[in-house]
């Protein structure tokens, strides 16, 4: 439905918009120093960057595409994946946040999590170090390959290009300056990035809205499709409703969020950080809701629900203002591909690489120069999955999602609340919690029913059973130096 004629308007500004991101990255090539500044970003930054980068980085294509897409579709029963994920994020920065910013320095300052782990539970084996590495990289290449399959339907919805060929360049942009610029420029870009998504969620329903004729005339319009559209309860069993709702507790488990909080100036500025990241993520999460609710009031029908934000930019906007606004969906798609692309590179040079070869001493641009040919790795990967998408977006999301909030929540709730947690149980239960998810997807597949149940639920659950059981089969174990210490 997008006009041919608009595309130079909006090529225009892309163009533009890629240009500065390019220029950022390369201010954050000649900061970066060390490589806990290419990891971490050195620990040096504030709360605005900290809280706008934890929310742009969490909520990637899928909030300005997926989101409304599904919203459009469904109605309001799938508002109770913006209620979960709301608690969940507000929970994770309450519990988890100042207490694993400072355990993190403490514990001979770990700049990921699989180092974080290795140094709580004092592994000199380093097994649970490389086994939690190779668990956030098999689940990281599923959530990349998402971000660059919503690049893909982005280009091919606004420049007609193939599939294939929107995919090729929005993996090239991504990947080129997060290479060149690491974590300080991720995060400065994602502070800008955070802001244009925002303003853009708001902007598109409030106009539309406007557009229909104001309040009245669009929940006329809604009730055009039944009063069960605006039904959170209608056409959605109480496990569809419990399943939604579980996203949420995938926000404890998400390296490439946690890592936000690690990288905070001190733990002083997260209280500020979290207000930023809540309040955004709030407005950010019910502005994709009410797309999708004014883009079935504005359309009735769409032949591509996903791209319901960009057909209403395109038409209730002008060109040059709706190509801003559309860049917005490109901002998500970076912000979280690029910050799921670095975790993963850092898991693979810091926590598999020089673990593998210890004896191996790089000075820092050779690490970096690994670090940059994993991140190119794992890219290369994710672009041969996204070629041949098995399932929308969110499906996508979701799988990755499941993965990693069942292996690492537990592990990271009780690490920093329970300092009789053992090594063995950590281990033990990072693999019970992973292994769940990948059968239970299976099961789903094959065979429906109660397999229905989103996998992160019992990922999640059996993971910390199987932490108790293990810990208390082995007893009163000798705690660790370190633990007495972060306690």
């Amino acid at each position: 439905m997008v006009h041919a004629v608009h595309s130079k308007e909006i090529l225009t500004i892309f163009v533009f918009y890629i240009v500065i991101i390019f220029c950022v990255g390369f201010v954050a090539l000649f900061k970066t120093k060390d490589l806990s500044d290419y990891i971490l970003g050195g620990r040096k930054l504030p709360a605005p960057i900290v809280g706008l980068g934890a929310g742009a980085s969490d909520m990637s294509g899928w909030l300005l595409m997926a989101l409304p897409g599904a919203i459009f579709v469904n109605g309001a029963n799938y508002l109770w994946l913006p209620l979960g994920l709301s608690i969940g994020a507000f929970l994770n920065w309450l519990l988890v946040a100042r207490r694993l910013r400072r355990f993190t320095e403490i514990s001979n300052d770990s700049l990921t999590i699989p180092s974080y782990f290795d140094a709580r539970f004092q592994d000199r084996k380093k097994i649970l170090r490389m086994v939690t590495a190779v668990v956030v990289l098999v689940f990281f290449t599923f959530y990349a390959s998402a971000g660059f399959v919503a690049g893909g339907i982005l280009s091919e919805s606004l420049f007609h290009t193939s599939y294939f060929t929107g995919l090729c360049i929005s993996t090239a942009i991504i990947v080129g300056y997060t290479c060149i610029g690491g974590f300080l420029a991720i995060s400065w870009i994602d502070f800008f990035q955070g802001s244009l998504m925002l303003v853009a969620l708001v902007a598109v329903p409030v106009v539309t809205i406007f557009h229909i004729g104001g309040w009245q005339p669009f929940m006329h319009h809604l009730s055009a499709n039944g009063h069960s559209y605006l039904n959170a309860f209608h056409g959605i069993s109480a496990m569809g409703i419990f399943s939604l709702l579980a996203w949420g507790l995938g926000y404890f488990g998400q390296p490439h969020i946690l890592v936000r909080f690690m990288a905070a100036k001190s733990p002083k500025v997260i209280p500020s950080a979290q207000v930023i990241c809540v309040t955004w993520m709030i407005l950010a999460l019910y502005g994709a809701v009410f797309t999708g609710l004014s883009g079935n009031a504005f359309f009735h029908h769409l032949e591509k629900p996903e791209s319901v934000f960009i057909e209403l930019a395109m038409v209730v906007f002008n060109p040059w203002i709706a190509g801003f606004l559309i860049a917005a969906v490109l901002s998500a798609i970076m912000s979280a591909v690029s910050a799921q692309l670095l975790a993963s590179s850092s898991a693979l040079t810091e926590d598999l690489y020089r673990i593998i070869n210890p004896s191996h001493r790089l000075r820092y641009k050779q690490i970096v120069r690994i670090a940059r040919l994993s991140l190119l790795l794992i890219a290369v990967i994710a672009f041969w999955l996204a070629s041949r998408p098995d399932g929308t977006v969110l499906k996508l999301v979701s799988y990755a999602w499941a993965g990693l909030g069942a292996s690492f929540g537990p592990l990271v709730l009780l690490s920093i609340y329970w300092k009789n947690m053992t090594r063995d149980s950590a281990l033990i239960g990072m693999l019970v919690g992973a292994i769940t998810v990948i059968v239970w997807e299976i099961l789903d597949k094959h065979f429906g029913g109660f397999f229905h149940l989103y996998s992160m639920i019992p990922g999640f659950f059996l993971n910390v059973v199987a932490v108790l059981l293990v810990g208390k089969y082995q007893g009163n174990r000798t705690i660790p130096e370190i633990a007495e210490k972060l306690f």
